[in-house]
This record gives structure tokens, C-alpha cells and sequence, in this order.
């Protein structure tokens, strides 16, 4: 039940990567729950405990993907950008995120978070609170985003 009302929510938010015809020119598929595993979140990437969902993957026709994102309470991404700016939807519990400028915002379920290209950013759950968002991102010359350093303790508390 949460898998299809969040799918469905993505339906009019996807639609802007379709080709200027509305349809895209690739076959016709379902991609069933499970199919493509989901998968603990990389050490170089993410620091705590991280669960990614991908939802589906971006092609040449449709160039970009969705993930559902479930943090443990203190775990966080690296640093990163994305090519094409990334989309957060949190769909529970809390978290924070920051950008390179040392700002830090409290997200909660419902928010929306729009990271602009090439923005330096990170996300995260609160460090007492689990969070878990849809991560929507496009792809440009093959690539989703830009992995960088780990974020500190002291960023990831907005203390520089």
C-alpha cells in the first residue's frame, strides 16, 4: 500500500522527464516490487546506517531515477552534488540537511527539499530520529552525482 500512494505521488512530479511527446520511446515495462534489491547504503557514501530502494533507474529516454532512503537516527550522506539538482520528499520522521555555506535545516515528513545543480549538500536523520525520503535525481553524461569528503560531526550539527 505506502509502495503505490508513493509511486503515485511521483506520477505528476516524473513527468518532466519524459521526451517533448509525452511518451517515452522505450518498451513498455513493469518493474516489480523486488526486482531490483535493495541495497545497504556504501561506506564511502553514507555514514551510519543507510537503506536504498531504487524504485527504478535512469535510461537514455526517461534520465532519471527515484530511491526511497531510510536513515537510522545520526546517519547521513557525504557531501555530494547532482548534475541536474536532486529532489527530496520526506515521507517520515525527521531529519536535517546543509549545504557548503554551513547552513543546517530540519526536515520533517511532508517537506520537500529542492538541492539545485552542482549545489554541496548532505542529508540526513536527526541524530535521536530515523528518516527515510524519495530521492529524485537526473542523470547528465552518465552520471547521478558527485561523491565528496564525509561530513563532520561538527557540520552535521551546524557548528562548523
Amino acid at each position: 500500500m505506502r509502495r503505490g500512494l508513493l509511486l503515485a505521488l511521483l506520477a505528476g512530479a516524473l513527468l518532466w522527464g519524459l521526451p517533448a511527446g509525452g511518451h517515452a520511446a522505450e518498451q513498455y515495462t513493469v518493474i516489480k516490487n523486488g526486482e531490483i534489491p535493495s541495497q545497504a547504503g556504501k561506506g564511502d557514501t553514507f555514514t551510519g546506517t543507510v537503506r536504498r530502494e531504487h524504485f527504478f533507474r535512469p535510461t537514455e529516454d526517461a534520465p532519471y531515477g527515484v530511491s526511497l532512503v531510510t536513515f537510522d537516527p545520526g546517519a547521513r550522506t557525504y557531501w555530494h552534488t547532482h548534475p541536474l539538482g536532486q529532489r527530496l520528499i520526506v515521507t517520515q520522521g525527521s531529519g536535517l540537511t546543509g549545504t557548503a555555506d554551513g547552513k543546517v535545516w530540519e526536515i520533517k515528513a511532508g517537506d520537500v527539499v529542492w538541492c539545485p545543480p552542482g549545489v554541496k549538500h548532505w542529508h540526513g536523520a536527526s541524530p535521536a530520529t530515523a528518516m527515510q525520503h524519495l530521492a529524485i535525481h537526473g542523470m547528465k553524461d552518465g552520471k547521478m552525482a558527485d561523491w565528496m569528503e564525509e561530513v563532520t560531526d561538527e557540520q552535521y550539527a551546524g557548528r562548523r
